[in-house]
Parts: structure tokens; sequence; C-alpha cells
């Protein structure tokens, strides 16, 4: 039995959220941990919490084709973005536009997810540059999503979207200068 891809239940070859989830639960649970370090000071949303809401929305998915565990915990990770997302959106609604978030640039140090590097980030501002991008080239906006949500290597990040890894560097490159543009103060 291969270690990337559990059989599924109903024999597809494609497994099942609750096949993959707990090869991949410590992993999401530190994703899960960085991206609450991220919020601001005071939420009550825990990671625990925010790994499991995410699994819930995924097992709802019916006959999603998880291809292997890099995919699934990137799946999964887009997953918890859109939970922050939706809560940031919520959160700023009430406030109709709250002034305490902050801009931010993607580099090396909030990849990989020190706290000091990464504080106050305004979700919704990464949200709105990452559809634009997404719009200019969705290749890129994958990557960032896998490379920064998901917290997958450059070597998982090509595996996942079928491209080499040179690809995906050039691709990262390209698309941090265009978020750090974005999300820079005019």
């Amino acid at each position: 039995m291969s270690k990337e891809r559990p059989p599924s239940p109903t024999g597809s070859g494609a497994a099942s959220p609750a096949d993959l989830m707990p090869q991949v639960y410590d992993e999401l649970r530190r994703l899960a941990a960085n991206y609450i370090r991220n919020e601001r000071p005071g939420q009550t949303l825990q990671a625990t919490a925010l790994v499991h809401e995410a699994f819930l929305r995924l097992s709802k998915e019916k006959n999603h084709p998880w291809k292997n565990r890099t995919h699934f915990l990137a799946i999964a990770a887009l997953s918890m973005r859109q939970i922050l997302v939706q809560r940031a959106r919520a959160r700023h609604a009430e406030k109709r536009g709250g002034k305490d978030a902050e801009r931010i640039t993607l580099d090396e140090r909030v990849i990989a997810g020190t706290p000091e590097a990464s504080q106050g980030i305004d979700v919704l501002a990464l949200d709105a540059a990452l559809e634009k991008l997404a719009a200019l080239d969705p290749q890129q906006a994958r990557i960032v999503e896998l490379r920064y949500f998901g917290g997958l290597t450059v070597e998982e990040a090509g595996e996942a979207l079928d491209i080499s890894p040179a690809t995906v560097k050039r691709h990262w490159t390209l698309a941090r200068a265009f978020l750090k543009k974005e999300l820079s103060p005019e």
C-alpha cells in the first residue's frame, strides 16, 4: 500500500477526507496554529477548531478526486484560508472597515511562519490581491495558495500542480513581486 494514496473505501483509487485526515492532521494543526498566530489579538478561533471546520467542509464534498496526501493537504489549507477570510469579512462588516489591519508583503520569513514576520496580516487585503493575481495568472495564484496557505515546499507545490520545481520557483518569484506591489502602502 502506497503512503501517498491510501485505498478508497469506494475502490475508485481516490481517498476520502476521512482516509487522508489522520495522515495530515498534525501538519494541518501546525498550519492552523500559524494562521491563528497571525490573526488579530483577542480573536477566539482555536487552531483545532479551524482544522475541524475545514475537515467538515471537505467531508461534505462528494466524489472529490483527492490525488494524494499532498493534494489533500493543499485543498485543506485552502479551505482554512477561506474560513479565515469569511471570518475577517464578517469582522470588518461589523466594524465597517476596521482600521487595525496592516498591509503585508510576502517573503520567505512569512512563508516560514515566523511570528515577528507575519504579525498583523490583513487577510482581506491578501485575499483581494490573490483574486487580482488569479485573474491575471491562475497558476501563480495557486502557487501562492499552496506555498503560503498550504505550507508546501517548491517540490510539493510542483507535484500538486504537475509542473517542475523550476517553474514553481519562477512563478513564485513573479507572484511575490506582484503581491508586494499590491500590498504595499501607497
